[in-house]
């Protein structure tokens, strides 16, 4: 049991060594990244390979093979909800012409599940499949706000990056944007995580029967399930502009995912 557990977290090892910054890795780079000599990565590395998870490139470097992504898919909190979204995130691109992303809450961070963009929007840090902590985009606020208050603690505890000078780092000034967005039922985060850009997000609500346990908060019998923003230049933004047309969207999927938007209070 325990020999399978560690070639367990040996390939999972190997597979967290590739990021958005190294997505192509060289064996040697693989085995000092997992932390494994290099017979034990080869070894790993044949085997994830032959069944698909990992690719070799025309320079020899590995890369995440398609395989591994066709599993990713079926996971149930991105591909039901990206399949109901799509067309609120299409209308929704086509009023603004600028970036429409849709997230979901993993521990301290917001995952991008879905993403739209035009040639001529603004550029953005954010990528389908990354990351981004919680207290910093309007994604990630939106989903922090609903979520239980034992959990805006902990996460009000760590330590809260600052990605410009405008990122909210101070756990009371944190709490008063919190309750903003949980007032008004949007987010506004004017280059909070880019100096150039601001975003305008959403809640989307879905049944509690079908949420995950790592989702927001149950409210009034719907729970949040994700978070809609739009990302657009801060400088001359119309952002009280787009709230009505993000609020359209996101309580459009609300209604595809077969939930009722509660009242706000």
């Amino acid at each position: 049991m325990d020999t399978a557990a560690s070639v367990t977290s040996k390939a999972l090892g190997i597979l967290a060594a590739f990021t958005a910054d190294a997505p192509r890795l060289t064996l040697s780079e693989i085995g000092r990244r997992a932390g494994l000599p290099l017979t034990t990565a080869h070894r790993l590395v044949g085997e994830l390979a032959e069944w698909g998870a990992l690719e070799r490139d025309e320079s020899g470097r590995y890369r995440i093979g398609l395989r591994l992504w066709e599993v990713a898919s079926l996971a149930p909190r991105s591909l039901g909800l990206r399949e109901q979204a799509m067309p609120f995130l299409e209308d929704l691109y086509e009023v603004t012409h600028e970036n429409v992303q849709l997230a979901v809450r993993d521990g301290y961070e917001a995952v991008y599940v879905e993403r739209i963009s035009g040639r001529q929007a603004i550029g953005v840090v954010s990528r389908v499949g990354g990351r981004l902590p919680l207290h910093a985009t309007g994604v990630g606020q939106v989903l922090l706000a609903y979520s239980p208050p034992e959990f805006q603690d902990r996460v009000l505890e760590q330590p809260l990056k600052a990605f410009t000078r405008h990122t909210p780092t101070d756990p009371k000034r944190l709490r008063q944007v919190l309750a903003e967005v949980r007032r008004s039922g949007i987010a506004i985060c004017d280059r909070m995580v880019d100096p150039d850009s601001l975003s305008v997000a959403a809640p989307v609500f879905g049944p509690p029967d079908g949420a995950d346990a790592m989702a927001a908060r149950v409210t009034g019998g719907a729970t949040v399930v994700a978070a809609l923003s739009v990302v657009v230049p801060s400088e001359g933004a119309d952002r009280l502009g787009l709230v009505p047309a993000v609020r359209a969207a996101a309580r459009g999927i609300t209604r595809s995912l077969g939930a009722a938007r509660p009242e706000r209070r």
